[in-house]
């Protein structure tokens, strides 16, 4: 039997991470945060001295990528070879130049691949999320979810977040937050749709939802549940 494929697509601070690691740990599935792969590339990128103007440079990079990262949504590691990256990756150097090895087609095309695979030999299930995979990586997964927010709602969670790692709040923060999420989703929107949802895509919206509502609220799509 193939895996049954849960894909989450959304923005930003939408919470996707942290609610697609929680419904696969309910669901006994496996845990794909595709995201953290195109990190891992840029950080190996920035630790090669790798030119990020150099498109043909990434594609090899990532061709011959050394990462790995936990399929088990109850770990949390991503590693580049022998150095463990789980927390480098999402230092802001690293989020300054994500975007920029996102942006090289066919650098996508050979993450996408890699996803697939991991796809393909994850039983009994998976939920995959980040940017294009409910249209690209995974457009026949059983179930296909936009989990959405309103962006000032998104930047007060994701403030809250930082504050909790113990960065100042407030409103000043959340305020730098909101402009953050702000050019991260035009950013990002140049490369793929994934503010409106494609036909057959379920929109999840939270702004009014807790995390645990959020959650069943996607497990309530998922066959047999």
């Amino acid at each position: 039997m193939s895996p049954v494929v849960i894909a989450v697509d959304g923005p930003a601070g939408s919470g996707k991470s942290s609610v697609s690691r929680a419904l696969a740990a309910r669901l006994g599935y496996r845990y794909l945060d595709t995201g953290a792969a195109y990190r891992a590339v840029a950080w190996e990128a920035a630790d090669l001295g790798v030119d990020l103007d150099d498109a043909a440079a990434i594609v090899e990079l990532v061709r011959n990528a050394r990462a790995e990262q936990a399929l088990d949504p109850a770990e949390r590691w991503v590693r580049v070879g022998e150095a463990d990256v789980t927390a480098a990756i999402r230092e802001p150097r690293v989020s300054a130049i994500v975007s920029r090895v996102a942006g090289v087609q066919a650098a996508r095309d050979a993450l996408n691949e890699r996803f697939r695979a991991l796809i393909a030999g994850s039983e009994p299930g998976i939920v995959v999320e980040g940017r294009d995979i409910t249209t690209v990586v995974a457009p026949d997964a059983e179930v296909r979810v936009l989990l959405t927010a309103a962006p000032e709602v998104r930047a007060a969670r994701r403030a809250l977040e930082l504050a909790g790692a113990g960065a100042a709040g407030g409103a000043a923060e959340h305020a730098e937050v909101l402009r953050a999420i702000t050019e991260r989703d035009e950013k990002d929107s140049r490369m793929v749709e994934f503010l409106s949802a494609a036909p057959g895509v379920t929109t999840v919206d939270s702004t009014e939802l807790s995390f645990d509502e959020t959650v069943d609220a996607i497990e309530r799509l998922v066959p047999g549940r």
